[in-house]
């Protein structure tokens, strides 16, 4: 019975320490803010901003074209990378 006792409280450590390193992963992940997202987007399309909104792990923001076309681009928010919607 001790034994069975000993195992469970080294998995329970073991469990708990793991769950503790991934926690401290995820809050190490630099993610861009609205500002940079809509600074991405106009680099690629020029105009004026319209909206952004947050989606999962984009950001989308809405952009009216100088041709008065508007065009809405999804910004990863951990790798920058602007890709048309």
């Amino acid at each position: 019975m001790r034994l069975q006792l000993t195992l469970l409280a080294l998995i329970l450590a073991f469990v708990s320490s793991v769950a503790d390193a991934n926690s401290r992963n995820d809050k190490n992940v630099k993610t861009i803010t609205k500002k940079e997202a809509v600074s991405l987007a106009l680099d690629k399309y020029a105009g004026r901003t319209l909206k952004i909104s947050e989606e999962n792990q984009f950001f989308v923001v809405r952009i009216l074209q100088p041709d008065g076309r508007i065009v809405d681009l999804k910004v990863n928010k951990k790798t920058g990378e602007v890709n048309k919607d």
